[in-house]
């Protein structure tokens, strides 16, 4: 909301700069985008949150600020002069026929106006609120929308049929010409302003008028329509009808009832001052939804309990006062100042629905006193502290990817399904949301790759080429109707794997790459078991499954290059590649190889490295090799790697030259020359024997 600085001084004498306005607003709880200094002096630009409908108005800020600086707040007290010949009660009838939509409806008739061009001082307020001027009663009404918070709308009188109106809900499939000159479709939910003892809608109850009694430069007499409808049909409403007005927004968030008849009635004074006429005598009001005011106890004890720290009597009745809520000391040490047992009874004001507990007390006082005014301290425990099962796996697995260069982000599970279903399992239920916070967001994630995606998309569109990123998270899905969380690890990278260096060549990240930085995490619960193939999403060529422990165990995710018809839909320039696993099983078999670790002591002997250059046919994987070897069952045999791949120019066709680096080491003695060759000569017998291999010559 922009609040006019020069504004505020209508109703808070101020002395300080807006600048220290804005600043103290924010440490109060209203967010401050910005300050604007332009032809209509300093606007504050104020983004204020969905609890508070009372700040989206001129006399609701000026209340914070009251609160804050100690200072009166002027009252606002319309008088207009009334005809002492005719009433409103002779001229318009008024009837709700939905209470449950409509609270209140108040109704005033203004005769023999002249329709004109906006006084300069109206226009200029208007502009420093964003609002553009149409005329002069229009201007007024949408003035006193800005000025005190509660919407209202202004009638052609001549062109109500039968100088009637009723509140109804809409009917199914009935139409309506609002004033932006669309025609919409309605629903039943919505509550409808009409005409003709209610044959006619004539307005969207708190969200806009029709186009058929729009005030025009022929307009002589002028209704005022000042209501109060439910938050909740006008929320469902303007998601239904994609309309959001500056109406709707207020009464969305829930405006106060107690204020239509003081906005009908300044709206009635300033039209008395712009455009003439003569207003009817009294006031149509139709208030069926009135309710008792709420009382509410705040004890000084609770206020410990809660900050920690104390605030003098003094300043705790004043900023409650300030805030409307009349606080009245009802202990029995009533007498005595900063009294421990001290107790206030309060009264809930009508623009407060917010604030119905007594910890919503103890927030008011403490926001507009200064948070910084008390110490920090821990909280009181109530239950003791407790790690989850997964603490420790999670632990190291988080530390083990950021030594690996990978970032932590967190996202939101609400994605859009067109988004969702380019990762999802065909045989995975996507689990839709009831009441989706947009269209955007209509499904929970099937997958945490979705949102891992978008978070590279989004990196990439913001100029940065080289990403590294994790997420820790859940993936929800329907099985047998019924949801189904899964807690995954989802890996995704882009970029450079090397920058230019003084001796190295800089180099892209590519499966290899991704490939040992899982094997790397794999490596904490016994290591991962690679096996050809992968869902759809992935790159047929570049693409793997994993497992964990001995064969014949379920896959725990799959890992490669994203596929180009998915890389497209994110617009991807660069290769993108995608892991996702399961960490239940991750997270099992990681306490499983923890509780089975035991010492032992460093070998005594030196290990010997034996290189050997083999021919394989394309498809042969270096798992086969490993495999062979290690089915040998030589118990020197240390480790098994693979140490260069080639193809090319004295590679026959149809195979490639895979150098695999064997490391030999025994705890009983030195090894020699002979032993070593027989455990060489029958590794290359194994190959030969099992995988077709050769050894290269040259």
């Amino acid at each position: 909301m922009k609040v006019a600085y020069n504004w505020l001084k209508e109703f808070v004498d101020l002395s300080v700069p807006a600048e220290e306005i804005a600043s103290r607003l924010a440490f109060s709880g209203t967010n401050i985008a910005g300050i604007e200094n332009g032809a209509h002096g300093a606007v504050i630009d104020a983004e204020i949150s969905s609890n508070r409908p009372d700040c989206l108005g001129m006399l609701g800020i000026a209340r914070e600020i009251s609160a804050i600086y100690r200072l009166p707040l002027k009252p606002v007290a319309p008088k207009p002069a009334e005809s002492t010949s005719a009433k409103a009660s002779g001229a318009v009838r008024v009837k709700i026929e939905a209470p449950e939509l409509c609270g209140r409806f108040t109704a005033r008739v203004v005769r023999g106006v002249k329709i004109q061009p906006s006084p300069a001082w109206l226009k200029n307020r208007l502009e420093a609120a964003g609002v553009a001027s149409i005329n002069n009663v229009v201007d007024i009404s949408n003035y006193v929308l800005l000025e005190l918070g509660h919407p209202l709308h202004t009638f052609d009188y001549d062109l109500l049929r039968n100088h009637s109106i009723v509140v109804r809900r809409a009917k199914a499939g009935e139409k309506l010409k609002t004033l932006d000159g669309i025609e919409r479709t309605l629903d039943p939910g919505i509550p409808l302003v009409c005409d003709t003892d209610g044959a006619r809608a004539v307005g969207i109850g708190g969200i806009m008028g029709g186009g058929e009694t729009e005030i025009s430069f022929s307009t002589k007499n002028v209704l005022i329509e000042c209501a109060w409808f439910d938050p909740i049909a006008i929320r469902r409403a303007t998601r239904f009808l994609k309309l959001h007005t500056e109406a709707s927004t207020r009464f969305g968030r829930g405006a106060d009832p107690e204020m239509a008849e003081t906005a009908s009635r300044r709206c009635a004074e300033l039209i008395l001052q712009l455009a003439g006429g003569e207003l009817l005598a009294g006031v149509i009001d139709v208030y069926p939804g009135k309710r008792a005011a709420k009382k509410i106890t705040l004890t000084r004890a609770e206020f410990l309990r809660v900050m920690g720290a104390d605030v003098p009597d003094k300043d705790l009745e004043a900023i409650l006062s300030a805030l409307g809520f009349a606080p009245v000391r009802v202990d029995d040490n009533r007498g005595a100042a900063n009294s421990l047992l001290a107790a206030w009874e309060c009264t809930q004001p009508s623009w407060r629905a917010d604030a119905e507990r007594e910890i919503d007390l103890v927030e008011e006082v403490a926001r507009v006193y200064g948070l910084d005014n008390f110490p920090p301290r821990l909280p009181v425990a109530r239950i003791a502290a407790a790690r989850l099962p997964h603490h420790e796996a999670e632990t190291r697995l988080r530390e083990r990817l950021i030594g690996l260069g990978y970032h932590e982000i967190i996202t939101i599970p609400h994605v859009a399904e067109e988004r969702n279903d380019l990762f999802r399992p065909p045989d995975a239920q996507v689990a839709k949301l009831a009441n989706p916070l947009s269209e955007e967001a209509g499904v929970l994630k099937s997958t945490g790759l979705v949102t891992l995606a978008g978070a590279i998309e989004w990196n990439l569109n913001h100029g940065q080429r080289n990403i590294r990123l994790f997420e820790i998270g859940r993936q929800y899905r329907l099985v047998d109707g019924k949801p189904v969380e899964t807690r995954v690890l989802t890996v995704g990278a882009t970029g450079a794997a090397r920058e230019q260096g003084l001796y190295d060549a800089a180099r892209e990240y590519n499966f290899a790459d991704l490939k040992g930085d899982l094997d790397a995490i794999g490596a904490l619960s016994g290591g991962f078991r690679w096996e050809d193939g992968g869902p759809e999403w992935l790159n047929a060529a570049k693409r793997g499954t994993l497992r964990l422990g001995q064969e014949g165990n379920q896959p725990i995710g799959a890992a490669g290059l994203l596929a180009k018809r998915v890389a497209d839909k994110f617009k991807f320039r660069q290769d993108v590649f995608l892991a996702e696993l399961d960490l239940g099983a991750v997270d099992c078999m990681f306490y499983g190889v923890k509780n089975n670790r035991r010492y032992e002591p460093l070998p005594r002997f030196p290990g010997v490295e034996r290189d050997f250059s083999v021919f394989l046919e394309d498809g042969q994987s270096f798992a086969e090799v490993k495999k062979a070897i290690e089915a040998l069952g030589i118990p020197e045999v240390t480790s098994v790697a693979a140490a260069d791949l080639f193809r090319g120019k004295n590679v026959p066709a149809g195979k490639y030259s895979l150098l695999v680096r064997v490391t030999f080491q025994s705890r009983e003695a030195t090894l020699t020359e002979a032993q070593i060759n027989d455990f060489s000569g029958r590794i290359v017998s194994a190959l030969e024997k099992t995988l077709g291999a050769s050894l290269r010559a040259a």
